[in-house]
């Protein structure tokens, strides 16, 4: 019996955890963008565009999806729309390599689209299995059949919108798992955006993040190092997820 529980615990310490953003990363596009398409004439009204505040983008999506519904966009319509985005190139691949290794990795998604989005996208491609866990903006559809959406939780954090930090969930994330005896061997944290820097600074020296070429955290991480301020964690920079899959093979032969 002790030998089994040694055994559980060993694996439970080789485990890595992955962290993906969802935007950019998993699929090719931004799902809150790419939604306009189902607006009359594919585009939304100016004034509607402009209402857009800093820091504020689940207020606004929320009136798009009020657009949307006011001028007759069904679930069913949007579903369709959702599920046609590509995504990113080797992404298939990579998701299928995790899926095939979960024993060795934890995989979960901090993201600022919203829970109705990722499930329908994650699941038209059988992929939901995948993770563990999904952190995002909750959705769902009202009595009347409009899209609703809501902050993901309330922070302090001045440096990311007001609807989600993503450091404080890998932080209350990892917690819990502590609690529950679980420590992993390494973070790799796998993101493009300018909200994908607070969580990288939170990750330790022998973690890594992998932010997408061209994007912008991969432009902040490069702009902290320039100021002699760099990150903590190794940075390997991807332009298509198989790069990210080639570390990761790297990772479970070591």
């Amino acid at each position: 019996m002790l030998m089994e529980k040694l055994t559980s615990a060993q694996t439970d310490a080789m485990k890595f955890l992955l962290v993906f953003d969802f935007d950019h990363t998993i699929i090719d596009e931004n799902s809150d963008t790419w939604i306009v398409q189902c607006a009359p004439e594919r585009k939304l009204p100016n004034g509607l565009r402009n209402s857009y505040q800093p820091g504020h983008w689940t207020e606004y999506m929320g009136r798009v999806f009020v657009y949307l519904g006011d001028n007759g966009v069904k679930e069913d319509e949007m579903k369709r729309t959702m599920t046609t985005i590509p995504f990113t190139a080797g992404m298939i691949d990579l998701l299928g390599f995790i899926g095939e290794n979960k024993h060795l990795f934890d995989c979960i998604i901090v993201s600022d689209s919203n829970t109705v989005f990722i499930e329908w996208i994650l699941k038209a491609a059988d992929f939901h299995k995948v993770f563990d866990e999904v952190f995002t903006n909750p959705a769902a559809f009202s009595s009347t059949g409009y899209l609703t959406v809501q902050h993901f939780h309330a922070h302090h954090c001045a440096k990311c919108p007001k609807n989600l930090c993503k450091r404080k969930v890998l932080k209350e994330f990892l917690d819990k798992q502590l609690e529950r005896g679980v420590s992993y061997a390494q973070i790799v944290y796998i993101g493009d955006g300018g909200n994908d820097l607070c969580p990288v600074m939170f990750l330790k020296k022998n973690d890594v993040a992998m932010p997408r070429q061209g994007y912008t955290l991969e432009k902040k991480i490069s702009q902290l190092a320039q100021s002699l301020s760099p990150v903590q964690c190794s940075v390997l920079v991807w332009s298509t997820a198989i790069d990210i899959m080639s570390y990761l093979k790297l990772l479970i032969k070591e």
